[in-house]
């Protein structure tokens, strides 16, 4: 699928507007190491908020729109 069929408001529409690193591990079905290289790389939006990151879905669907 290019990244023009991707249909932006079905896709992870299960998922809150901020998701954890272990939801983040579900939408992409990766690892718990990939995902926090790809936060501290800034590869996916995210902030920092203490000790939790916090992932906008937006920001996974952005990058799921780039590596497509």
């Amino acid at each position: 699928m290019s990244p023009a069929n991707i249909n932006e408001k079905n896709m992870f529409r299960n998922y809150p507007d901020i998701v954890t690193v272990s939801q983040l591990q579900e939408m992409l079905n990766i690892g718990r190491t990939y995902a926090y290289k790809l936060l501290k790389n800034q590869e996916i939006y995210n902030k920092k908020v203490g000790k939790e990151y916090k992932i906008p879905k937006i920001g996974v669907i952005e990058y799921v729109k780039r590596n497509e």
